[in-house]
């Protein structure tokens, strides 16, 4: 898939117009950048515009703090496919680290989930009628040099897809150094301006590389994939695509305004009772999103899959950096079957609470 890559710069110097799109998680967003146009998203498109000035570029960020690669796949074609771009450059190599939410997974069955999300997205992106070029970024957790890089460029070589290594260059110079991290991320994960300056040096590096090779053409079939590859095609289902039978729980109203406006398109319930049911047929992989709040006190849930598995789904968040889009894993099956989950309010502190905000459940 490197021709994509290589097609793409030769179509940039002759004065293409081309959308480039950026899929990941809170750096991607821009998350310690002092402005969105100091983040390395922004600074990549904005080299692509000075290099290239007879070539007119479009900017899609579809970054969005805390989030994995599950959920990335299942938002690829609404935050990123849909505007049809000719570039994908896709991080989940941190937030893949911090585990499956739901499934109680450690060591290589995590790693093996995480593999198997990572892939769908890549398969997702590649599969994309506009033939995208592709190009995987691995950033790290600079307090402790964890990343999943190691599974994510295993992939990534799969699929022919170089991928830029933020552990093998911004990371392994500071350490060599025994440079200050604080000098580019006050909380040493994300980036300031000068850490994502770093991280747009080294993807522009390997966009300078891709620009002398030569372009090939010719089409490639995607390789079988490595994983049981049971996430390409998730989806979310929201009031957009789905009608669960309600009693209580009401489809939210207010319109959605843009990526980040999170809390929208779902269904609220606010009373100890309320519920909402889903009837999923063909269904193998299945989580459930909802909001977990710093507002206490917030509704308390009870999730029960096909009448006896249950699960508690506590909107209180603990944290305190804002409110959260909480993924809880339920289902992971090899084989396609019918299930319903049903979801009821169990406790809302007297009709003081925070009404429950069902975003989707992800599907696929």
């Amino acid at each position: 898939m490197i021709r994509r890559l290589t097609s793409l710069m030769t179509r940039a110097a002759r004065g293409d117009e081309l959308t480039l799109a950026f899929l990941g998680g809170s750096i991607t967003q821009g998350a310690l950048a002092s402005t969105p146009e100091t983040c390395y998203a922004f600074r990549v498109f904005d080299w692509f515009r000075e290099t290239f000035p007879h070539s007119v570029f479009h900017f899609v960020n579809g970054g969005i703090g805390g989030t994995n690669s599950h959920y990335g796949v299942s938002r690829a074609v609404t935050d990123v496919l849909m505007y049809q771009p000719d570039l994908v450059i896709v991080d989940f190599s941190v937030n893949d680290v911090h585990g499956s939410e739901g499934f109680d997974l450690t060591g290589a069955a995590l790693e093996s989930f995480f593999a198997e999300t990572y892939e769908g997205t890549l398969r997702r992106l590649l599969s994309w009628t506009s033939a995208p070029a592709v190009l995987p970024l691995c950033n790290i957790q600079y307090s402790d040099g964890t990343t999943m890089e190691d599974t994510h460029a295993r992939i990534a070589d799969h699929y022919g897809l170089p991928h830029v290594s933020i552990r093998d260059t911004v990371y392994a110079c500071l350490m060599a150094e025994k440079a200050d991290l604080g000098r580019i991320t006050p909380d040493g994960l994300h980036p300031n301006d000068a850490g994502h300056a770093l991280v747009a040096d080294q993807v522009i590096r390997l966009l300078q590389e891709a620009a002398v090779l030569h372009a090939c053409d010719a089409p490639s079939a995607l390789p079988e994939p490595l994983t049981p590859n049971r996430y390409e095609q998730a989806v979310r289902l929201t009031i957009r695509n789905a009608c669960p039978h309600l009693e209580g729980f009401r489809a939210d109203t207010e319109e959605k305004h843009g990526l980040l406006d999170h809390f929208k398109n779902g269904w609220i319930g606010r009373r100890t009772g309320d519920r909402i049911r889903f009837d999923l047929p063909d269904t193998r992989t299945l989580a459930v999103q909802y909001r977990k709040s710093v507002q206490h006190p917030a509704c308390i849930a009870r999730l029960t899959l096909d009448g006896t598995r249950e699960l508690v789904l506590d909107s209180n968040f603990q944290e305190t950096w804002g409110d959260c889009l909480y993924l809880d894993d339920l289902l992971l099956e090899d084989a396609t079957g019918q299930h319903t989950v049903e979801i009821v309010i169990t406790d809302d502190a007297g009709g003081r609470a925070l009404p429950f905000y069902l975003m989707s459940l992800i599907v696929s």
